[in-house]
């Protein structure tokens, strides 16, 4: 990447997170450093504990935040974070990843990676054999990519996938949505998002666009949300299709009416509210197999 060229994706990046609604603080059970593979660099955590814990090493949830790969939402899950430890045993481990256009492909998948190898190297304190990954958006996409492509497929009991990109070779000018709706994400913003993250990169690599990893490779146990009004939903629901070949439990569900990331922002008692229960409730029976 040139640096006219960084400097213009530095604007616009810097443009669309001033555009963000302000995270509310999490109510954590606590926060960690996890080391990267970098030297000087830790990957920040936020730990939700579960309600109901069972004895001994504690099954655990690594969920990753839809960000476009820009912006930093890092805390925005965690509405999602602490029904997961309220209603099964697991503990959720809520990381951070680096963001482009200042760290592009692959520092966020690599951050990825190295939370995953934290907890794999810890058996006395996780549960080896109920290691679940998942996210929201670019968090999804990176889930899937690395359960598919870095780690052997019985190394993750579950696959959690709201709304994931899964094949960025694709004009997003050219994607079109389930519903006839305005969508909430516009072509221009997915096009600077891919360009802030992996310009110059073949977008068929693995890491970028799971759809092309043979689907074989992947854990036994996968959930994807989609959203009638996203323009993201017919390929994730395609990638759903590609691993339905009677050899997994596959779970895809599309939520109508609603639009990327919709249960971010909900109001008490609306019917938004009550679809993103619904879709939550359905990643709880997930963890629960």
């Amino acid at each position: 990447m040139s640096f006219f060229t960084y400097i213009r994706l530095k604007a616009v990046a810097t443009f669309l997170r001033f555009g963000i609604p302000a995270i509310p603080k999490p109510q954590t059970d606590g926060v960690l450093q996890i080391p990267s593979r970098d030297d000087g660099r830790t990957i920040k955590v936020y730990v939700y504990k579960p309600s109901n814990p069972q004895p001994g090493p504690s099954p655990v949830l690594l969920n990753f935040h839809g960000s476009g790969f820009i912006l930093p939402l890092h805390g925005s899950d965690q509405v999602y974070c602490r029904r997961i430890a309220e209603n099964t045993p697991y503990t959720v481990l809520d990381c951070a990843y680096r963001l482009g256009p200042e760290c592009p492909f692959p520092a966020a998948p690599n951050d990825v990676e190295d939370a995953i190898k934290y907890v794999l190297s810890r058996p006395e304190e996780y549960d080896l054999t109920h290691v679940s990954i998942g996210g929201f958006s670019a968090g999804a996409n990176m889930s899937l990519a690395l359960a598919g492509h870095v780690f052997p497929p019985k190394t993750f009991r579950s696959v959690l996938a709201f709304y994931p990109p899964t094949d960025v070779s694709v004009d997003p000018y050219k994607r079109v949505q389930p519903e006839p709706a305005p969508t909430n994400v516009p072509a221009w913003i997915v096009a600077t998002f891919n360009e802030c993250y992996f310009k110059g990169q073949d977008p068929k690599h693995p890491l970028l666009s799971p759809m092309f990893i043979d689907a074989a490779k992947f854990p036994d146990n996968i959930l994807i949300i989609t959203c009638g009004q996203d323009p993201l939903a017919f390929e994730g629901e395609e990638f759903a299709k590609k691993l339905q070949d009677g050899k997994r439990h596959v779970v895809t569900q599309r939520i109508p009416g609603v639009g990327h990331a919709w249960d971010k922002q909900v109001e008490a008692g609306s019917v938004a509210e009550e679809k993103r229960d619904e879709a939550y409730a359905l990643a709880i029976e997930m963890l629960k197999r």
